[in-house]
């Protein structure tokens, strides 16, 4: 299961309901590619149960700017739409986990 792209138009959509977590990331971000495999464990091992997301910020700059992005990566936890929790640089997959683990 991959995580799901993200865009301007359907970025709200997609995390109106239930838990999400969404990687605020670029391609020529070094930390962003460590943390992409973690991301795309964590979009399987969440299947049905959570949202995982990406959304590029070179391609997006308008969600990332409403959201206050100024260091990448930058994943935000969303509960019904509304962040609940933010995590800025490369963490490991137990604590991405553990806080989707928390909300759910």
């Amino acid at each position: 299961m991959n995580p799901i792209h993200l865009t301007d138009k359907d970025f709200s959509e997609k995390l109106a309901s239930g838990v999400s977590l969404v990687d605020f990331w670029a391609s020529w971000c070094g930390p962003c590619k460590m943390v992409a495999p973690i991301i795309e464990e964590l979009a399987g091992d969440f299947a049905g149960r959570a949202t995982v997301a990406k959304l590029d910020t070179d391609a997006y700059g308008e969600v990332a700017s409403r959201y206050g992005i100024t260091a990448i990566p930058t994943v935000i936890f969303f509960r019904d739409g509304e962040e609940v929790s933010r995590a800025v640089g490369v963490m490991s997959k137990d604590e991405y986990a553990g806080t989707i683990s928390a909300l759910l």
